[in-house]
């Protein structure tokens, strides 16, 4: 084989993504995946493969409660695990067929095997057929994230799992407790909650969400999941597991009191770790940083020359929508053209029932700028579409610069806030104000019109609203 211009080493989000490009701009490209499918961790056994249950038991969870709606008999229902996970595997199988087409049909070539980097301008593919080396211009790791395993609780997969064993439970556990209060352990947990298990979200920081969600935010996505039976455990370190005769248990501490916390399941879902494993760092002298990622300069560049990087493997929040814009980015500058991607309009999102979505900075973070902001709010229960969808928990929450109007952030709890958002992030993207925004015309009746009513309250003009 000819040398290649580009070789993509995984083919999640970041790597197929930027295999597309890549080929679409003219260069020969290879994607090497170690796996049987391309996809990656988020079409394979994360963010697809979770929105399906998701789904799922938000159409069961609407069902039992639509007696209001005219729907009868909803205390009655029951629910097909089984059936639910073959729909799960549907959905994963056709995006799966649909990504292998959309990187065959553009001319590069898919080698499936485990790829390392073999010196200057080599990968070396290691599969059961033996070695292969690919010479090529450019190398661009997309390597992924695995799963953090705490070292006093290793996985199992039974007692003790991660998100990949969270997601193909052959049976509603009656209790779990789920490690972190970030995305995937609310989702994961959502899912089983909706369909019975005694969900209990262990978390050391005092607010659920993280460090992107404003307080006010956090506390109200924290009410509503609790109404729905979710049970939280702030400010509470975990210690271990202890299993007996009589089943298991989580332990922690808070304030150095010990707490216990039965459980059929804990789902440890602290974060995730960049994925080099197999990738020959050491040996290639790629240069790491402390937590393990590949260290970039701002063209994705690693200290190996004619290596790149980019995704959940170098530093920044890991999300498959940030691993594709750098994937774009990377391919167009290795093509000689300007690729770019603004960080500060990278929305983040929490697919639970309401949703959780913000983009730009939080209040909290403008302030320790020492930027003067000025806030406005919209109340999801004042909202048309939201009264008549029974959608009315949350609210909207637009941050602007107090001297330029300039939209810095916004955030929401809210039904369809994952949709709502990408208007925060046009606006954000050019530079907008929170006039701009004011002065869209939404379409009513909609529940972004509270996005509309937020901004207009940041010069305290909301008309749907004192």
């Amino acid at each position: 084989m000819s040398q290649l211009d580009l070789v993509i080493i995984g083919s999640g989000p970041g790597g197929y993504v930027a295999a597309i490009k890549a080929a679409q701009l003219g260069l020969k490209v290879a994607l090497v995946e170690k796996d049987p499918n391309l996809g990656g961790t988020c079409l394979n056994v994360g963010c697809i493969p979770s929105k399906a249950l998701l789904h799922s038991t938000e159409v069961f969870a609407h069902a039992q409660h639509g007696k209001k709606h005219g729907v009868v008999g909803g205390d009655k229902l029951t629910f097909d695990v089984a059936a639910m996970m073959a729909n799960k595997d549907k959905v994963v199988s056709q995006l799966r067929g649909g990504v292998k087409t959309l990187v065959s049909k553009r001319g590069v070539e898919i080698i499936h095997g485990l790829g390392r980097l073999g010196g200057a301008g080599k990968v070396v593919v290691r599969s059961d057929k033996g070695e292969r080396v690919l010479e090529t211009k450019s190398i661009l790791v997309a390597t992924g994230s695995v799963p953090v395993e705490l070292p006093f609780m290793k996985f199992d997969g039974e007692t003790v799992i991660s998100s990949d064993h969270g997601i193909a439970l052959g049976k509603v556990p009656e209790r779990m407790v789920v490690v972190g209060a970030g995305a995937i352990g609310l989702e994961l947990g959502s899912v089983w909650s909706r369909l019975g298990a005694q969900v209990t979200v262990v978390e050391m920081l005092p607010t659920i969400g993280g460090p992107s969600f404003d307080p006010d935010v956090a506390k109200a996505a924290q009410k509503a999941f609790e109404a729905q039976g979710i049970k939280f455990e702030l400010g509470a370190k975990v210690t271990g597991v202890k299993k007996g005769p009589g089943g298991a248990a989580l332990t922690a501490e808070r304030d150095g009191k010990p707490l216990e916390f039965p459980a059929d399941k804990i789902l440890v879902a602290v974060g995730r770790k960049a994925n080099t494993t197999g990738l020959g760092a050491a040996e290639a002298g790629l240069k790491l940083d402390e937590r393990g990622r590949i260290v970039i300069d701002d063209h994705y560049r690693s200290n190996l020359p004619g290596v790149l990087a980019i995704g959940d493997v170098v530093a920044g929040p890991m999300l498959a929508h940030k691993a594709e814009e750098e994937g774009v980015a990377a391919a167009e500058i290795l093509a000689g053209k300007p690729g770019h991607v603004n960080y500060g309009a990278i929305p983040g999102v929490i697919y639970t029932e309401p949703e959780v979505a913000g983009v730009g900075l939080t209040e909290a973070e403008a302030q320790a700028k020492g930027i003067e902001a000025k806030v406005g709010k919209f109340a999801l229960q004042a909202n048309g579409r939201a009264i008549a969808t029974d959608a009315t928990t949350g609210f909207v929450k637009v941050v602007a610069c107090a001297k330029t109007d300039k939209v810095l952030g916004v955030q929401m709890v809210a039904k369809g806030a994952s949709e709502m958002i990408a208007a925060a992030c046009a606006h954000i993207e050019y530079g907008g104000s929170a006039e701009d925004i004011a002065r869209t015309c939404f379409a009513h009746p909609t529940l972004s019109e509270s996005f509309k009513e937020a901004a207009m309250a940041v010069s305290k003009s909301s008309i749907h609203s004192l």
